[in-house]
């Protein structure tokens, strides 16, 4: 979710939080600190659960678990208001936003390398989820924003003491989203779910802490549609062991993200990781079954969407120049009449992409 400001300022109260969650790990434990002992050995299926959920892409925080390339970790994610898949409450969000599942220490990563996350299981865990009842401000021009209808419902309609949430009945045996309310006498609000993760990245270089609201560099709240099962992103390194975090899953969201959010729930996830030595990559890239993309991730109002594109375009030339080694000036004719452009949220990231039917062998 990203159109934080917006979003944050609709809630105006939340259930008490109750206590975390048991741990269930198998030969890790979620105090692990940078000089923890090794990780278990390769090619080991590791459950985890976390009991904290930190809200920014920093290197500061305590380890959740050391982990080799070629392990699979089995974990979840809370959503974006800190509700778990039982529906208790684990943040304050009033105070914090977007809660994370992390970091995982990957054992030989290294600043200049990449980390390649391959998403084996991004799937819905619970039967409810929410999402606002407007378009966000930034999705529209100020001639419509000034007349436009409120953005309240009822009362405690989605969430106790909120006005401006609806909720949503999510089916997970039949991978189904229904609008509970309101009630539209023109449409029918069911849809197929396409589960994603809004957030995913690395601690961001140096001192840096990001909070998990942007994007940038280390990736972080990219709300991009193609983070999803099947997928691996590819992240560079900016401190040993990457630390990487996840989180934010939607149940469902358009592309560019008008709402502001997608529909807001919690995930069961399933991922492993590779490395690639002295990648050098300058910010996120995604390999799907079809796609090659680059991505150019901004905070959202930071800079226009024109310098996403610019981002992703010279990204992308980069990545078939140097792996897939083709001449810049082939590169850039596939670009031109191949390239495929997402929106990624309306007021910050874009991403270009390039069907692999059009790429040599490596």
């Amino acid at each position: 979710m990203s159109d934080r400001r917006t979003f944050m300022k609709n809630i105006a109260a939340l259930p008490a939080l109750a206590g975390p969650i048991s741990h269930t790990l198998a030969a890790a434990s979620s105090s692990q600190s940078a000089a923890s002992p090794a990780a278990p050995s390769p090619q080991m299926e590791i459950r985890v659960i976390a009991k904290n959920y930190p809200t920014t892409f920093s290197r500061m925080h305590p380890v959740l678990l050391r982990i080799k390339p070629g392990d699979t970790v089995v974990t979840k994610t809370i959503d974006c208001l800190g509700f778990d898949d039982k529906g208790v409450a684990f943040v304050d969000w009033r105070k914090e936003a977007n809660p994370l599942t992390g970091p995982f220490f990957v054992e030989g990563a290294e600043p200049g390398d990449a980390v390649l996350v391959h998403l084996r299981k991004v799937r819905m865990n619970r039967n409810w989820g929410v999402s606002t009842y407007r378009l966000a401000l930034c999705s529209l021009t100020p001639d419509a924003v000034e007349n436009i209808f409120s953005d309240k419902t009822k009362p405690d309609l989605a969430i106790k003491g909120n006005s401006s949430l609806v909720p949503w009945d999510l089916d997970v045996t039949r991978q189904m989203v229904r609008l509970r309310e309101p009630h539209s006498q023109r449409v029918e609000f069911e849809f197929a779910a396409q589960p994603m993760l809004g957030c995913i990245g690395v601690a961001a270089a140096g001192d840096f802490a990001p909070t998990s609201v942007p994007a940038g560099s280390w990736g972080g709240n990219l709300d991009y549609k193609e983070v999803r099962e099947s997928a691996t992103v590819v992240l560079p390194v900016y401190h040993p062991g990457g630390l990487l975090f996840l989180g934010d899953g939607h149940a469902l969201q358009a592309e560019g993200e008008p709402l502001g959010c997608g529909i807001e729930t919690s995930m069961d996830v399933e991922f492993s990781v590779d490395l690639r030595k002295d990648a050098k990559l300058t910010g996120p890239r995604l390999d799907t079954d079809e796609y090659i993309i680059s991505v150019g991730a901004q905070p959202e109002f930071g800079s226009s969407v024109d310098r996403a594109l610019q981002m992703a375009t010279t990204d992308i030339i980069r990545w078939l120049t140097d792996e897939y080694k083709l001449e810049p000036w082939a590169a850039h004719i596939l670009v031109g009449t191949q390239g495929r452009y997402d929106v990624i949220t309306v007021a910050g990231s874009a991403a270009l992409r390039i069907h692999k039917r059009y790429l040599p062998s490596k």
